[in-house]
């Protein structure tokens, strides 16, 4: 038997039905669009209501008459003023118009790919936070992960940059391997290729996790606004130092930071040694060191490496020599340590007959060596003394006798510095990507921050005797015969060079390889130029 088709009203209704809704709902849309003002104002008028009503039940019964009159003669003022009720009724409906505008949504909490986030790293953290005899754990697998963390704020991919986090008290955050985990975990899972701070409230249980930003690279060689016997080594963190000096960089005149180094008689980090790897910016620091001193001072420059980095230096006011090779490294060292106990006795002489000091011992010298390793290596193929050797007395002595030390030297090769240039250069950097383990074997102390693997030229770590570890960025200062180095760079270094002596005085470093003669009568006024160097005093006795 056939099937009967059912009644067109049956089967075509279902289409009619998805029109009409369609037409309702786009009429019910240009109705809202059209009506929109008067929406807009209607609910304005029932805030305005509503404050006006909670502000009247607020006040005190003794008041609500004065309250009444003050409101009845304002009306009646406004109704006597020309255009007065039309003015009022225009003032209301902007009132009403802008307290019922639509207001943007602020999102106050977490997506779901953030709440996510913290989800997955609330379940990493159990293992480190919690134990079995707990019975109420702060972590817990499947346990609220917004009981623990306090504070948290995402960047615009998503990721972490900054975290508060509350562990539980039997957390041994006294030990560095406990430490250390628990930094590792949230440097891996925060996201990697960042650096990070941790910063741990022993005493509240608590623990911060921030993302510092990177330190500026614009700020090159400069006059620095320092006294005599502070030398400007970087830029640090506005919140790691106390102190800042104005600096030119390229977006104008700034204060920037800085991690200064005090030398001189009472300093307590007389020398000091730099670290790092090649193409780290140690060179650099070195070069930048010596322009700063050279304004108060006398620099002594032995290359290990024999690249001609410090080719700028040679022949200027000030610079007594620099030397690359072996015998000229060993004679200017030699000279330094004659000059050194020279000065001792010369101001030894002077306090026991109650004078000051004369001013060729107050004059600061400053001997910077770079590649020590390589000069040692040379030295013992050919059976002559180790460089390192003849820095001893400068290392020992020099605080008092107005002598400072810079030792640079490669990760590769730190392993061959002697014994005396690791006891008395407590001033330490270390320049360049480096494992926190290095990190730490250099500077006595591990950072707080996470080092990351790719950093600019002139990027590391400095640690001023005992004090913290700051992040620091060396100002940056090229070869400017260096034909990779940009105009402004070479201009700028160039400008901080002393001038050039005569072709005469300029030779005098070159005869610094000669033997030591007699030392003369102390002189009360000082030498201009590099007289010293081949006039060097044996020690009495």
């Amino acid at each position: 038997m056939a099937r009967r088709p059912l009644p067109r009203i049956l089967s075509s209704g279902s289409a009619q039905i998805a029109r009409s809704r369609e037409i309702a709902r786009t009429a019910a849309d240009s109705a809202t669009d059209v009506l929109h003002p008067l929406i807009t104002v209607s609910r304005g008028l029932r805030k305005l209501a509503a404050s006006a009503r909670a502000r009247w039940a607020a006040t005190p019964k003794e008041r609500r008459g004065p309250t009444l009159f003050l409101v009845a003669a304002c009306v009646l003022v406004i109704a006597l003023m020309p255009y007065g009720p039309l003015l009022a009724l225009v003032t209301l409906m902007g009132a009403a118009a802008w307290k019922g505008r639509v207001r943007p949504v602020v999102r106050t909490g977490p997506d779901d790919a953030e709440i996510a986030r913290l989800k997955g790293l609330y379940e990493a953290l159990v293992p480190y936070f919690s134990v079995p005899e707990d019975p109420a754990p702060l972590f817990a697998h499947g346990g609220d992960w917004s009981g623990v963390f306090a504070e948290y704020a995402f960047d615009g991919d998503g990721r972490l940059t900054r975290l508060r986090i509350a562990y539980p008290p039997y957390f041994a955050d006294g030990e560095p391997d406990a430490r250390a985990r628990v930094e590792h975990l949230l440097h891996a899972k925060s996201g990697r290729g960042r650096e990070y701070r941790f910063d741990w409230d022993e005493e509240g249980n608590r623990l911060v996790m921030s993302v510092l930003p990177a330190l500026s690279t614009t700020i090159a060689a400069q006059r620095f606004v320092t006294v005599p016997g502070e030398t400007v080594l970087g830029f640090t963190d506005a919140d790691a130092v106390q102190r800042t000096v104005p600096v030119i960089a390229a977006d104008g005149t700034e204060d920037a930071p800085a991690v200064v180094w005090r030398t001189g008689p009472r300093s307590t980090e007389p020398h000091l040694l730099v670290v790092g790897q090649p193409g780290s910016g140690t060179t650099s620091l070195l070069r930048s060191i010596a322009l700063q001193a050279l304004s108060h001072g006398d620099v002594l420059v032995i290359e290990g490496g024999g690249t001609g980095e410090y080719a700028c230096l040679t022949g200027r006011d000030g610079v007594l020599a620099v030397e690359c090779g072996l015998s000229g490294a060993l004679a200017s060292l030699e000279w330094a340590a004659h000059e050194t106990e020279r000065r001792l006795i010369a101001a030894n002489r002077a306090r026991q007959a109650g004078h000051p000091a004369p001013e060729d011992t107050r004059r600061p010298l400053w001997i910077l060596v770079d590649r020590p390793s390589i000069l040692g290596h040379l030295a013992a193929a050919d059976g002559r003394t180790d460089p390192q050797e003849l820095l001893q007395v400068p290392l020992r002595h020099g605080r008092a006798a107005q002598v400072t030390v810079v030792v640079a030297e490669q990760f590769d090769s730190a392993e061959t510095l002697s014994e005396t240039v690791r006891t008395h250069t407590r001033a330490r950097i270390v320049l360049g990507p480096a494992a926190p383990e290095q990190i730490a074997a250099v500077l006595g102390a591990e950072p707080h921050t996470t080092p990351t693997p790719q950093v600019p030229a002139g990027r590391g770590y400095a640690r001023l005797g005992n004090g913290p570890v700051l992040r620091l960025q060396v100002p940056a200062t090229p070869d400017p015969y260096d034909d990779a180095t940009s105009e402004a760079h070479r201009k700028a270094v160039l400008d901080l060079l002393p001038e050039r002596r005569p072709a005469t005085a300029a030779a005098v470093g070159t005869v610094i390889g000669s033997a030591p003669e007699p030392a003369p009568a102390p002189r009360s006024e000082p030498d201009p130029g590099p007289a010293p160097l081949h006039a060097p005093v044996p020690a009495e006795g």
